[in-house]
Order: structure tokens, then C-alpha cells, then sequence
């Protein structure tokens, strides 16, 4: 099976929701472990990085994505 991409700054569909009610989080440190930040709420966690591709659907919003989409001058 492949493995799933993500990189640091990507906003994440989980699988379950976060008690707030939002399923969105934002990668925001990556190793062994990942610290994930919900975007509903600000709180952060940090999981191990297998229980993390495990419980992770999709990335919505990738770094790139939001990136280019900020202000053009």
C-alpha cells in the first residue's frame, strides 16, 4: 500500500472529529511524531506518526495551495 503525502503546513481531513466538532487540522511539526493543530479551535497534538496516517483521510489544503493563493502585488 502507498504511503499517504503530506508535508509540513497541510490542512488535513481525520477521520474522526476533534470534540470541537471540526475535522480540519494543520500540520504543524513533523518527525516521529506529528503535532497537528485544529483549525476550529487552535489546540494542538502531537500523535505518532503511524497512528497519524492511520486516522488521516485526506489532505484539503495542501502548503503550495495556500501559498499561491495569498496576495498578489
Amino acid at each position: 500500500m502507498e504511503r499517504k503525502q503530506f508535508q509540513l503546513g497541510d490542512i488535513v481531513q481525520m477521520k474522526k472529529p476533534h470534540p470541537c466538532g471540526t475535522n480540519e487540522m494543520e500540520i504543524i511539526r513533523m518527525g516521529m511524531d506529528i503535532r497537528i493543530k485544529c483549525v476550529g479551535c487552535k489546540h494542538s497534538v502531537l500523535i505518532p506518526r503511524l497512528k497519524f496516517e492511520k486516522n488521516m483521510k485526506k489532505v484539503l489544503r495542501s502548503k503550495e495551495e495556500l501559498d499561491q493563493g495569498g496576495v498578489l502585488e
